[in-house]
């Protein structure tokens, strides 16, 4: 009768601490299977953030790739820092030779050719008179087929640029036109102030810095250039509606009865 009236004692403490472990393993499961919806909800979403990150000039391809990839993007990127470094050595050599000591550059042909002619024959003579024959000059050529890929390239270039040209002065959007001429107007003011040597430097040391340093810090360029676009639009989408809208599209269309 004693163990009875025990069991019966602790039986509520025992149902009551068992309805407490149900309960804390309810809300474990619970919790785990609401952090488990949330993981399933949150990963399809997660590659349409990548596919949404804001690029510069709304590129979708590596920097590699936008400037053509092979060779000349090895050197513009400084893939080879030797060869990207004696190919900018050489051009600041040119731009200092010229524009700094303004030497001309039929002078540099003739006193090259006058140089060049002069080791030569000197060493022909200096080797018939120790050889008692006469030395075997190497001949010097340009081979065709690289001027042909060159001249094929410039001039798919030039007609690409003549039929953009052609486009823009059709008048069908206005806002290229725009920005076309702001961009002549600027680089008109670029040339005023140098010569066209130092232009074509400035671009040539730019074009060897931008890309590899925009490479290198692309994430925090993008996100600037994300900042400043939206706020361009807003500035565009006001000019637009105060001014741009006042101005005819194009030729009235007679209406359709």
């Amino acid at each position: 009768m004693a163990d009875d009236e025990h069991h019966l004692q602790e039986s509520p403490v025992e149902s009551v601490l068992e309805n407490l472990v149900e309960k804390i393993h309810r809300h474990d499961s619970s919790s785990s299977s609401s952090s488990d919806s949330d993981d399933d909800k949150k990963s399809p979403l997660s590659p349409s953030m990548k596919n949404k990150v804001f690029r510069l000039f709304g590129r979708e391809k590596p920097v590699y790739k936008v400037l053509g990839g092979g060779k000349p993007a090895d050197v513009l990127l400084w893939r080879n820092k030797k060869i990207s470094g004696g190919i900018l050595g050489t051009a600041t050599a040119v731009w200092i030779l010229f524009e700094l000591m303004e030497y001309h550059l039929l002078a540099l042909v003739c006193h090259f050719l006058i140089v060049a002619l002069a080791v030569l024959f000197l060493w022909s003579n200096a080797t018939m008179f120790i050889n008692k024959s006469p030395p075997r000059i190497p001949e010097f050529y340009i081979p065709e087929e690289p001027v042909v890929q060159v001249a094929s390239a410039l001039t798919i270039e030039i007609n690409r640029a003549f039929s953009i040209l052609r486009e823009i002065a059709s008048g069908r959007d206005l806002k290229k036109f725009l920005s076309v001429i702001a961009g002549l107007w600027v680089l008109s003011i670029v040339g005023s102030w140098c010569n066209f040597l130092t232009l074509f430097y400035i671009a040539f040391v730019l074009l060897h810095t931008v890309p590899v340093m925009y490479e290198k810090y692309e994430d925090q360029v993008d996100a600037f250039s994300e900042k400043a676009w939206i706020e361009i639009k807003k500035q565009y989408a006001v000019f637009d509606a105060k001014v741009l809208s006042k101005f005819p599209r194009g030729p009235l269309k007679d209406k359709k009865v």
